[in-house]
């Protein structure tokens, strides 16, 4: 039982994260070649493939952003929210984040899996959802440790513009 409170009190505390985070700033894009919103992710990008990330593009950065940050996440998982990804200190004129790479510069911080960087998706049954949010910064650099939670309280307050994108996947 007290698994299940655990794991519903992290997504209640997820969806008030994301909500407070995205009720101001500009709406931003962000777009794969490797899938479509809503569509399902290739293999070749999760635990079932090379496990590499997938090709990102970010349009409509806001003017005065002073860098970017990333957060890719699995809101299905049996445990809460699960974190797949979470990087920042990404320079805000980073169009494009090429398959298999991190912007230069960019700081990773640890996934659900404990290690730092891209952990991609591996649902231990049925169809995840996996959502990449990108965030303008009006600062430099984000100051903390490499977890989520730290994450997110370095990031509040600073947020000035935001965008998703979500994908599928079900393990084979």
């Amino acid at each position: 039982m007290k698994v299940k409170i655990v794991g519903t009190c992290a997504i209640a505390a997820a969806a008030v994260a994301w909500s407070s985070l995205a009720a101001g700033g500009a709406k931003m894009k962000i777009t794969s070649s490797a899938f479509q919103e809503g569509g399902n992710i290739p293999s070749k990008l999760t635990c079932d493939g090379a496990n590499v990330n997938p090709p990102l593009h970010f349009d409509q950065v806001p003017v005065g952003a002073k860098s970017l940050a990333l957060i890719v996440d699995d809101p299905d998982a049996p445990g809460g929210v699960f974190v797949h990804w979470l990087v920042w200190n990404i320079d805000p004129k980073t169009s494009d984040i090429a398959e298999n790479s991190v912007p230069p510069n960019a700081v990773q911080g640890r996934n659900g899996f404990g290690k730092i960087g891209y952990g991609g998706p591996c649902p231990p049954s049925g169809t995840h959802r996996y959502y990449f949010r990108v965030y303008a910064l009006d600062v430099a650099q984000v100051q903390g440790g490499s977890t989520r939670a730290d994450f997110d309280r370095a990031m509040q307050g600073h947020i000035i513009g935001q965008g998703q994108l979500m994908g599928r996947y079900s393990k084979k």
